[in-house]
């Protein structure tokens, strides 16, 4: 019997390692927006509103392409859809390269959206295998692992391609706004062409990832169709409107998602507005991110065995709204670090809010997952008005807008999931 288990435990190790490589290739991609804002801000000649239709573009793709994702996997399997995925996003990363050449802003737009769409069924593909692979007993376990995997690679993201579209960002600058004409597009141009080789290179890597894990073993996923039966709770209920928990849910996961991409997204512009070099500022942006891995790392360590998720929940949410208050009545580097501090409020609020937010939905789970999923499209809108923001008062001021995120998101914790145990009495 042991030696059962054990050649059982030995036989879910290389496609782990291959999910893990899966979520930390998500990781890495999705936080490079945090340099390229301020890279094309300057590249392009943009607004700070147009300049977070990079966040836009990446994260409306999971709102557009959640429920057609489920429905492709349906017909390719879930293998399949892990390959199409990165073979998805390698091409959305070439499209950075006439996007460069041209500096045609809404070429990287396209980029950034067909990179969002690989992601999204990337994800939708890759999660399962995270149950599937192993006891489900310790399944929580595992997606703990990915979840690392994905800190650790978006820790090093803004690092990695900072050093190179970024470095001597501030002397460019400069330099371009003493110029006029043919020699100011010229300077533009140079500046514009430091992204190619990065993303030649992630090209070719997706590429190659996408040959590797569709010549892998991983196991073809069953659909469980378990969840489509109603629960003695939900045995009556007809609609998906009818549990107004789901709902709120659903509005804390796109405020959440859109204050998780605001704090990460805008720390390098903000630290330039309290007199940091752009160059400097990726180091904000990689610290945002390591501390959302610390509360990332406090929670698994720390949830349910001495705190609850709800409980969890409502500490993270108002420690968000204590540094976003004391940020704004700061300045300099303490403004700054209050910021980058935002990231260990963010860490804890994704697993807390979704099972929440599904509980009890008994044959109404997919659907109620498939518009959490949608809800990320938080991280597209709300960085837009935050741009706006912060062109019509300062780049601290727009912060502003965070406040009542975090409100709605403590509401939540505090009473807003109970609304499902109040209807049951």
């Amino acid at each position: 019997m042991e030696n059962a288990i054990a050649d059982r435990d030995r036989s879910v190790v290389k496609p782990l390692l291959v999910i893990a490589i899966l979520f930390f290739v998500f990781g890495f991609v999705t936080w490079l927006g945090s340099v390229l804002i301020p890279y094309l801000r300057i590249a392009c000649e943009l607004s700070n509103l147009s300049s977070y239709l990079i966040a836009f573009s990446f994260y409306i793709s999971y709102f557009v392409l959640a429920l057609p994702a489920a429905a492709l996997l349906k017909k390719t399997g879930f293998k399949n859809g892990i390959s199409l995925g990165l073979l998805i996003m390698a091409f959305g990363a070439l499209l950075f390269v006439p996007a460069a050449l041209t500096r045609q802003f809404p070429l990287f737009l396209l980029g950034q959206f067909i990179q969002g769409a690989g992601i999204s069924l990337l994800q939708s593909a890759a999660n399962p295998y995270v149950t599937i692979l192993g006891p489900p007993a310790s399944a929580a376990r595992r997606m703990s692992v990915m979840g690392i995997c994905s800190g650790i690679a978006g820790i090093l993201a803004p690092l990695v391609l900072g050093s190179v579209i970024l470095e001597n960002a501030d002397e460019v600058k400069a330099a371009v706004e003493a110029l006029q004409g043919h020699e100011k597009n010229i300077a533009l141009d140079q500046l514009a062409h430091r992204v190619i080789a990065p993303y030649i290179i992630m090209a070719v890597v997706l590429l190659l990832l996408a040959g590797f894990s569709h010549f892998s073993r991983l196991p073809e996923v069953n659909e469980d169709p378990g969840d489509e039966i109603g629960s003695a709770e939900t045995g009556k209920k007809t609609s998906i409107w009818q549990f107004p928990h789901l709902w709120l849910g659903v509005l804390s996961i796109f405020v959440y998602v859109g204050t998780e991409v605001i704090s990460v997204d805008s720390v390098v512009n903000y630290s330039h507005f309290q007199g940091y070099s752009l160059s400097a500022g990726k180091y904000f942006s990689s610290g945002t991110l390591f501390m959302m891995l610390v509360g990332y790392l406090v929670g698994l360590i720390c949830i349910p065995r001495l705190i609850s998720q709800q409980k969890a929940l409502q500490v993270s949410a108002l420690l968000g709204l204590s540094l976003v208050s004391s940020a704004l009545f700061t300045s300099g580097t303490v403004s700054v670090l209050l910021i980058t501090l935002l990231g260990l409020a963010n860490s804890l609020m994704w697993p807390a809010i979704w099972p929440l937010a599904i509980a009890d939905l008994g044959k109404f789970t997919k659907t109620g997952t498939s518009l959490l999923i949608m809800a990320i499209g938080g991280g597209a809108l709300l960085p837009l008005l935050f741009g706006y923001l912060t062109d019509k008062l300062n780049n601290q001021l727009a912060y502003l807008l965070l406040l009542p995120c975090y409100f709605i998101i403590w509401f939540f914790a505090k009473w807003g999931y109970l609304i499902r145990v109040r209807s049951k009495s």
